[in-house]
């Protein structure tokens, strides 16, 4: 084993998904509002560029994709204020910090990992910019040079669980599938790694299992037993 790909949400810190994605959009939406955009129209214009770097089919990445569906949505020369968009995010994407916790030990899990030789990925769903993601990482007490690679959405072309997604990750940071092993707790997004022949580890503390698969197929633990198996690889 050589690389380790860990999610981020229910991984490495705990989250409340859905109160993550309330205090997300009532904090864009408020934010936005005085600057003249609607509230209502922001919101589904921001879940329409979602889906449609969901469904990316590679030729371009994550980000055109997704302005170019927000501003065909939006109208107007909304794409001229992108600036808005990253005051947001190095801001005031901030408040939603409080819906997550650090997980105890996974910034020991790191560095143990990273003393050991191993490449290190932040494979989280690339469908935030990198600077939401670097303030993410601080959420989980981690630091952004914990990682050896870090998807976002200006750097991948696909998003999970497009087995692509995965593929791409290899690529990029030289690695054969049988090297790799991808850490994650949502079962269709990060367990669909081994469609691309990456071995996985599902982990149970914040399980979203939106199918009901019988997990007893992957190899699975606590948020510790996983930390446990990676040490002793």
């Amino acid at each position: 084993m050589k690389t380790v790909l860990f999610d981020m949400d229910g991984t490495l810190h705990y989250m409340d998904q859905d109160k993550f994605t309330k205090e997300y959009f009532g904090n864009l939406c408020a934010y936005f509002a005085p600057k003249g955009y609607d509230p209502e129209k922001l919101a589904k214009g921001v879940v329409k560029g979602t889906y449609a770097m969901a469904a990316n089919d590679g030729s371009k990445t994550n980000k055109d994709v997704f302005w170019q569906t927000f501003a065909e949505f939006f109208g107007g020369d909304v794409c001229s204020h992108t600036e808005f968009f990253e005051e947001f995010y190095i801001n005031e994407f901030n408040k939603a910090k409080d819906t997550c916790h650090p997980f105890d030990g996974a910034d020991g899990l790191i560095k143990s990992l990273k003393a050991k030789g191993y490449k290190i990925v932040l494979a989280t769903n690339p469908v935030f910019p990198m600077i939401a993601h670097y303030n993410r990482i601080k959420w989980a007490n981690l630091d952004k040079d914990d990682f050896d690679y870090i998807t976002s959405y200006e750097n991948s072309h696909f998003c999970k669980p497009n087995p692509l997604y995965y593929k791409e990750i290899l690529e990029v940071t030289g690695t054969k599938a049988e090297d790799a092993v991808m850490v994650g707790n949502d079962v269709t997004e990060d367990m669909a790694a081994e469609k691309a022949g990456i071995k996985t580890y599902l982990v149970t503390d914040c399980l979203i299992n939106r199918k009901n698969e019988d997990i007893s197929k992957y190899l699975n633990g606590s948020f510790e037993e996983m930390a446990n198996y990676l040490k002793n690889l």
